[in-house]
């Protein structure tokens, strides 16, 4: 089968980082482009790391556009002490050679959707914010994507507060605008991405694989937890691409998903019901993976990057 196009809005991000190396590195997975937002460094840093990497491992034909630096009605925050004031923990990577492609993220995002109408997967492992300026100037997004799947969410506790996740508390706005956009959304939440955790012997099969193991998946994976033989950081972002490489990965219940835009304490919250009471789903919801064909999919895909790091492919 031909792989499955796929557009990664992003905001590299230590995570972000290892979800970009699996996919490229999945024969399932095409990538035609990434497009970067605000997130856990400043847009600046997200559209650098993301050129980088994009040198690093590979792939310097797929355009990296930038888009938001910031949420559409509420200050941008960041979440450097969790990514390290670069945002790749401490991978340090070649500084880039290429330059970003001409325009904005949003419009990227319409164009190349409209350019191939059912062709091409939309994922989204950042701030929504470039998602929802997308579907605010071109509604017809939500046909043209063949699937919209978001890194997000959480229907029992948030990272960035007890009740919200990141990426959804750091543009509450554009998610309830994206979630009500008329699309089926794929939601892999914390639910899902906090139990594919970078465990010590994890750990030691990304050493074995070579220089993408030390140079840049132990340096992330190892930078914002303690790894023991039991536990360690989870892989938040690269559940999503690993989804996409292989759906029966990830178990889903259809739900009904509203986001908290105005909670004291709830901002942020994405709000899930199972209980659809004879509404059309807005929405599937991840509720378990299966972790160890999880990390078997990812390492396969990082040893395929490796080869191509080695061959200077």
């Amino acid at each position: 089968m031909a792989p499955t196009k796929i557009v990664i809005d992003c905001d590299p991000g230590i995570d972000d980082a290892l979800a970009i190396a699996l996919a490229h590195g999945s024969p399932a997975l095409e990538i035609v482009g990434i497009t970067t937002v605000g997130g856990n460094v400043s847009l600046e840093r997200t559209t650098d790391n993301a050129l980088r990497l994009r040198e690093f491992l590979g792939f310097p034909e797929v355009p990296v556009t930038p888009g938001a630096a910031g949420a559409m009605m509420r200050s941008a925050i960041e979440a450097a002490h969790v990514h390290g004031t670069g945002g790749l923990g401490g991978a340090i990577l070649p500084a880039p050679t290429l330059p970003v492609a001409p325009g904005h993220a949003a419009d990227y995002i319409i164009e190349t959707l409209r350019a191939a109408p059912g062709e091409i997967t939309l994922v989204a492992i950042g701030p929504l914010t470039n998602i929802a300026l997308a579907v605010l100037k071109e509604p017809r997004v939500v046909e043209w994507a063949r699937e919209f799947a978001i890194l997000g969410g959480t229907y029992t506790r948030g990272n960035r507060t007890p009740a919200a996740e990141f990426n959804i508390a750091a543009d509450p706005e554009a998610a309830a605008i994206v979630f009500q956009a008329g699309w089926t959304v794929t939601q892999i939440g914390l639910d899902v991405s906090t139990t594919a955790q970078a465990t010590g012997p994890i750990v030691e099969r990304m050493r074995e694989i070579g220089r993408l193991g030390t140079d840049l998946l132990i340096p992330c994976a190892t930078f914002y937890g303690m790894v023991t033989a039991d536990d360690g950081p989870a892989i938040h972002d690269a559940c999503a691409l690993a989804y996409l490489a292989d759906p029966s990965l990830i178990v889903f219940e259809p739900a009904w998903v509203e986001v908290e835009t105005a909670g004291r304490f709830t901002s942020g919250m994405t709000v899930i019901d199972f209980n659809l009471g004879g509404r059309v789903p807005n929405a599937r919801v991840g509720t378990s993976i299966d972790v160890g064909r999880f990390w078997e999919l990812a390492l396969a895909a990082y040893e395929r990057v490796n080869k191509g790091l080695s061959s200077g492919v």
